[in-house]
């Protein structure tokens, strides 16, 4: 075997590894992902909305500057639209 072959075969090896690595993580992303819809379920069952859950959590991933700055520019909005409530 010439040192071509043998790095096509090696080549053909690690890309066949990588691609094997992303099949296992797109299967364990499925199946956590699966799991995040039944606890979103299992809230939903208790009479907790669904809805504002998610939001919430979205929220929780932002630092509060940008929680701040989300806030104003939907106010900033909701007043132009004349959706703003009275405090």
């Amino acid at each position: 075997m010439d040192e071509t072959e043998n790095s096509q075969t090696v080549a053909a090896g690690q890309l066949r590894a990588y691609i094997e690595r992303i099949e296992r993580l797109e299967e364990e992303k499925q199946t956590i992902s699966d799991d995040i819809k039944e606890v979103y379920a299992e809230a939903g069952g208790t009479g907790f909305d669904k809805k504002a859950i998610r939001k919430i959590v979205a929220r929780r991933k932002l630092d509060a500057a940008e929680r701040q700055e989300q806030d104003s520019i939907l106010d900033l909005y909701e007043e132009a639209l004349g959706m703003a409530t009275a405090d």
